[in-house]
């Protein structure tokens, strides 16, 4: 998935450094300790950062030649702030030039995260590659990835960028390459190429994966709200910021790869009585019910949680796409249309990804976009995956449905008796699966990023649960450490609120496990004290997995 972004707002120009006032994204913790009156505004915090910029831009690496854009503001009960820029050299987007300052409640300076301390001075932003030279190679790199497959409609587009995550800031040609395969269905990969010897730099997958009432094929009889029209209902929640679910026919239209501003991909699913599907896939509104329904507690797991109302968290929804494909094996979130797609299965593996971990493992994958920004390849890969993973997880809980009630597996489920074992994914012990990792190494970062979470998700597991056996609403799990120590959980809800702070004021596109494991330390401090005892089991959950 691509993550492209529309930032809007007025400028202000300040000691050659641009700031960009952006839609303000992100609430704040909850419940607040001071009244309304008392707390910085959002936009007070902008302008208070705007003033730090002016006055620190020599100390940030910032210079005439670099514009930074606001991408999401933090302001914290006791008035504290966090705001979070991108950052352009020449107008062009640097990769891993975000950062946030973290500012005291009367808009002082206090600190800042960074993804990257090099300076920013390239000696030209002409490249010596042509930009159709680099759509060439990244198409060459989706057929390799690809390989033995015929591939249709195959489209390459180069933007040139500054690449600040891999070692010294170079120019280069990041290049979405799209396709759909033999049946039909979409494939994608970014290829970040040197632009000037044309040398591959890295290169990952960018569809994120994951593998009334309504009566859902797996949460049973579930409550939905809807919309009244003149003939019936739609499907389309006027109370979560409009989320709709739309039938994408089994059509494998490309609208999830490309921007489709002139309509909308899928119209509502439709009904004259307000009770949807009938719990079998041979009423095609079925499985809408579990997509709406997934959407509805996602929203509501982080709107009830972590104050945040939406998934950009400026109160607007989402959408839809189910019956996506033929026989398709997947799922997954795509910034461009701000949308979720959803496969049928192929009915021996896997059937409808519609579950409830699922869609907030999906959903979860645009929360991110809009805070961290952590880079789909590498160990910020495995991060940005296993956030997903994370939330997903919760949000499986805090929907306390009996029919799919929380456990911590991924996609239990969907799986069926032909995939060879009993979920996607295992949090307790990832290498259970066979892929995924255990521990922290070396090697770590060369894994896909759905085996690499395995580290961030075993730690996750230890945070919440501990070690050893447990049986968790009737699954049971065991959690060995790396290391043979024993690790003491403190629960979920202090697991889901150390990591939601950590990746919307702390995390950066670059962080790797090292980096979270500060990060969520710096999360625990802030929220239950440094020293205390959420602090020293964050420690040592990280110690544990192997992350020291």
């Amino acid at each position: 998935m691509s993550r492209i972004r529309h930032v809007r707002g007025s400028r202000l120009v300040t000691a050659g450094v641009t700031v960009t006032s952006a839609a303000l994204l992100a609430a704040a913790l909850s419940p607040t300790t001071a009244g309304a009156a008392d707390r910085p505004t959002r936009a007070t915090a902008v302008a208070h950062a705007a003033a730090v910029l002016a006055d620190r831009a020599g100390a940030l690496g910032l210079t005439a030649a670099q514009g930074t854009k606001v991408r999401d503001v933090v302001v914290d009960p006791d008035g504290t702030q966090h705001v979070r820029y991108d950052r352009t050299y020449r107008e062009l987007p640097v990769l891993g030039g975000d950062f946030v300052l973290h500012l005291a409640p009367d808009g002082s300076y206090r600190a800042a995260s960074r993804a990257t301390r090099a300076a920013l001075d390239l000696p030209t932003v002409t490249p010596a590659l042509t930009a159709p030279e680099a759509a060439d190679l990244a198409a060459n790199a989706l057929r390799a990835a690809h390989l033995g497959e015929t591939l249709k409609s195959l489209t390459s587009k180069p933007q040139l960028v500054v690449d600040a995550l891999h070692g010294a800031p170079k120019l280069a040609w990041r290049t979405d390459a799209v396709a759909q395969d033999s049946a039909g269905n979409p494939v994608a990969r970014t290829l970040l190429t040197d632009a000037h010897t044309g040398a591959a730099i890295d290169s990952w997958d960018i569809l994120e994966s994951a593998t009334g009432d309504g009566r859902s094929l797996y949460g049973g009889t579930v409550p939905l709200e809807t919309t009244p029209t003149a003939s019936g209902f739609e499907l389309k929640d006027p109370t979560r910021g409009g989320t709709y679910t739309g039938d994408a026919g089994n059509s494998t239209d490309r609208c999830v790869l490309v921007v489709c501003l002139d309509r909308a991909p899928a119209t509502p699913f439709t009904d004259a009585d307000n009770h949807w599907g009938s719990g079998d896939t041979a009423d095609r509104a079925t499985v809408a019910v579990d997509a709406q329904y997934g959407t509805d507690v996602t929203w509501d797991y982080y709107e009830d949680v972590h104050g945040r109302r939406g998934i950009a968290g400026d109160g607007k929804g989402s959408y839809n796409r189910v019956h996506y494909g033929n026989n398709y094996n997947n799922a997954f979130w795509d910034d461009r249309c701000f949308c979720m797609t959803y496969g049928d299965g192929d009915g021996t593996q896997m059937g409808p990804l519609v579950s409830l971990d699922v869609a907030g493992h999906e959903m979860t994958h645009g929360v991110t976009s809009k805070t961290a920004a952590l880079t789909y390849s590498g160990e910020s890969g495995g991060l940005n995956e296993a956030t997903s993973d994370i939330f997903g997880t919760l949000v499986e809980f805090h929907a306390a449905n009996a029919q799919d009630a929380g456990d911590w597996l991924i996609g239990e489920e969907i799986v069926r008796d032909g995939f060879g074992r009993d979920a996607l994914r295992y949090m307790d012990e990832p290498s259970k699966d066979g892929k995924s990792a255990d521990c922290w190494d070396t090697t770590v970062k060369d894994l896909d990023v759905h085996y690499s979470s395995g580290v961030a998700n075993h730690f996750a597991y230890l945070l919440a649960e501990g070690s050893g056996a447990k049986t968790v609403n009737g699954v049971a799990h065991s959690s060995p450490t790396c290391d043979g120590s024993t690790v003491t959980g403190i629960g979920r809800d202090k697991l889901g609120a150390i990591w939601y702070r950590a990746l919307t004021v702390y995390m950066t596109s670059s962080t790797d496990y090292a980096a979270a494991r500060t990060a969520t330390l710096k999360a625990a401090a802030d929220l239950y004290g440094e020293g205390g005892t959420e602090h020293a089991a964050v420690a040592a959950a990280w110690t544990a997995v192997g992350v020291a």
